[in-house]
């Protein structure tokens, strides 16, 4: 369906092969894709965004849809809310900390109709489910016309409020593999008020031998401390093939606030931000491990 207006061009799709279809039709355009469109009407709002085309493709039922098996983990399409993320019973048994995240993004209204695909589409840095992504080692499906790619979640925003989709390119789904014996997750957030944007986020992941007494695979990611999110590596190597030990998770903590970039706002100062984002990473970890530990 088209629609013009004085502003813009309104096109709608039932499908995602129809918004390929758009999007391949006007990739040299200025275009924008919604979906719940809460972050774009914010944008057009204040004159920071004026698209002549909108593409919206919240009629695209086929991507509206969290998929799990034990072989290729967990799908999330496109369309999939905050909400029904939080409310699914696959995804509190196999990724809990997933839905303890989801309880903290906004308002249960902004849930109800926001996706987690437009969330990492956005590239806010300090927007809750990239933190997660990167320690799950989730990949973003990008697809257009001539065909799909795998993007890893850490790669996928590559500057400020700029993601890894190029011109004709639709995100369709996050993909999480299914999880290890003997692995526990864990993420949380410093926010001033409940439900807002971090100051510094936190997602660690850590995975066991099999008596349970060293860690044989870490992943940090780490949210509101730079231009994108971060995953911190170095940290991941001193708690990798290692007993750890709260000594152990000092070190890997420094280590990671030494790897943020954070700006300093009204809210908060760079340095305030570095240290908390160390804190952060030490507190998730002794959850993640206690996890794992009762995994």
């Amino acid at each position: 369906m088209k629609t013009i207006t004085a502003d813009f061009e309104y096109f709608s799709a039932a499908t995602a092969g129809e918004a390929l279809d758009l999007l391949a039709q006007h990739k040299d355009d200025d275009y924008r894709i919604i979906a719940g469109g809460q972050s774009l009407n914010t944008f057009m709002k204040h004159g920071l965004l004026k698209p002549e085309i909108i593409i919206d493709i919240k009629g695209a039922s086929d991507l509206d849809y969290i998929k799990y098996d034990d072989k290729e983990g967990l799908k999330i399409g496109a369309l999939t809310t905050h909400r029904k993320l939080e409310q699914s019973p696959v995804v509190a048994e196999k990724y809990a900390a997933l839905v303890d995240m989801e309880v903290n993004v906004a308002s249960v209204e902004t849930r109800n109709w926001g996706t987690v695909v437009g969330d990492i589409v956005n590239a806010d840095p300090a927007a809750d489910p990239a933190p997660p992504l990167i320690a799950l080692d989730a990949s973003v499906v990008v697809a257009s016309k001539e065909g799909t790619r795998s993007v890893p979640a850490e790669e996928f925003a590559v500057d400020l409020y700029t993601s890894a989709v190029e011109p004709g390119e639709l995100v369709t789904e996050i993909q999480i593999p299914a999880l290890p014996a003997n692995t526990g997750f864990y993420f949380t957030k410093y926010s001033q008020l409940h439900g807002d944007y971090a100051l510094a986020s936190a997602a660690v992941l850590l995975t066991l031998d099999a008596k349970k007494e060293k860690c044989v695979n870490a992943r940090i990611g780490l949210g509101g401390v730079g231009a994108t999110p971060i995953r911190a590596t170095a940290a991941e190597d001193i708690l990798k093939g290692k007993k750890i030990t709260d000594e152990l998770l000092a070190e890997a903590a420094q280590a990671a606030s030494e790897a943020t970039e954070p700006i300093s706002g009204i809210e908060a100062s760079a340095e305030y931000k570095k240290e908390l984002a160390g804190t952060l990473v030490k507190r998730v970890a002794k959850e993640a491990l206690a996890r794992a530990q009762k995994a």
